[in-house]
């Protein structure tokens, strides 16, 4: 157990105050004790993950940080079956997506280059270029604090919508233990469904092309968006994208011009990129030493000595702007801790 330990060292932001207590932890059992002593002492809790979808305030967090560390994957394959995968919250994602190619083991290529930890994807429900791991999660074991017991939550009772799980609406409820992946053996990937990765493999949408392909493509998009890590790029010290693309009730809510997706609910998705670019906000865009992606408008950077309030600042900034020029209100997807917009 460390104290006054700075958290900016553990986001991709590389902002944010210091903990008043830190502990990391590399087993499961750790993980439970660390979170169930600070329970039991009545301190406020903050699990840190791979730092990559949060903006901690700059007062830091006056609590415990738990920061998962665990390792561990296990496998159980077979032909008929496919590969079951059950992976600790502490494994790097980007890590267990190249091994699942590796080992032919389909369904996660499209997340390639997506910085984090395991334990995080199912919270989040992260997605990328058409999937997202609603479609491979087949459960989650997590340790429920207000029952006091770990618990196996299928993929059915997990909540799953665009950008958002059970996990994520009750946050102080579940702590992620480990993620079971059900994929499909093979070296080519999931249909391609998005159209602008299909564009670069020269495919045809919802076709399937090789694995090692498809992540190759994948990571040439990402990084041309500054979307891969790079500690001399500032364009990469961000949260990735800030925010979601909205999902409006109607298409007539669309903007003339603006990308729309239909979604099995009946709603329209559109592009916040769009949005951002069209209400006047361009890339590079400064406020202090925060400022907009020079690559892409979805990412707000640290040009270096950025704090989360400059940082919050730009956002509300290119929130209000889209809201003042469509009437729609972006909605952030890192987690705010002692922070808000």
């Amino acid at each position: 157990m460390s104290t006054h330990v700075s958290l900016a060292d553990y986001t991709t932001l590389r902002i944010g105050g210091t903990a008043d207590k830190f502990v990391e932890v590399g087993t499961e059992d750790d993980l439970i004790t660390a979170v169930r002593d600070a329970d039991a002492a009545g301190e406020p809790v903050l699990l840190l993950s791979g730092g990559s979808n949060v903006v901690i305030g700059d007062d830091g967090f006056r609590g415990t940080v738990v920061k998962v560390a665990t390792s561990g994957i296990r496998v159980d394959a077979s032909a008929c079956a496919g590969a079951m995968v059950h992976i600790a919250a502490g494994e790097d994602w980007d890590d267990v997506v190249q091994r699942a190619i590796a080992e032919e083991w389909s369904g996660l290529e499209s997340m390639s280059g997506i910085p984090g930890l395991t334990g995080s994807t199912p919270v989040q429900n992260v997605g990328a270029y058409g999937h997202e791991v609603a479609e491979t999660v087949a459960s989650v074991r997590v340790w429920d604090r207000v029952a006091g017991k770990v618990k196996t939550i299928f993929a059915a009772d997990c909540g799953f919508s665009y950008r958002n799980s059970r996990f994520k609406a009750d946050p102080s409820r579940y702590v992620v233990l480990e993620v079971a992946f059900q994929l499909t053996l093979g070296d080519l990937s999931a249909p391609v469904g998005y159209a602008e990765l299909a564009r670069v493999l020269d495919v045809e949408p919802g076709s399937r092309a090789p694995m090692t392909e498809v992540r190759e493509a994948v990571l040439g998009l990402r990084r041309g968006k500054g979307m891969v890590l790079d500690p001399a790029d500032h364009d990469t010290w961000s949260a990735g994208s800030f925010f979601t693309n909205p999902l409006l009730d109607t298409p007539a809510e669309v903007p003339a011009g603006a990308p729309q997706w239909p979604q099995p609910d009946g709603r329209v998705k559109t592009s916040a990129a769009w949005l951002i670019e069209h209400a006047g906000v361009s890339k590079g865009f400064t406020i202090g030493n925060a400022a907009v992606s020079t690559k892409h408008t979805l990412a707000l950077t640290n040009r270096g000595q950025a704090t989360a309030k400059e940082l919050l600042t730009l956002a509300t900034h290119v929130r209000t702007q889209v809201q003042q020029s469509f009437n729609i209100t972006l909605i952030n997807e890192p987690v705010l801790v002692n922070c808000t917009l």
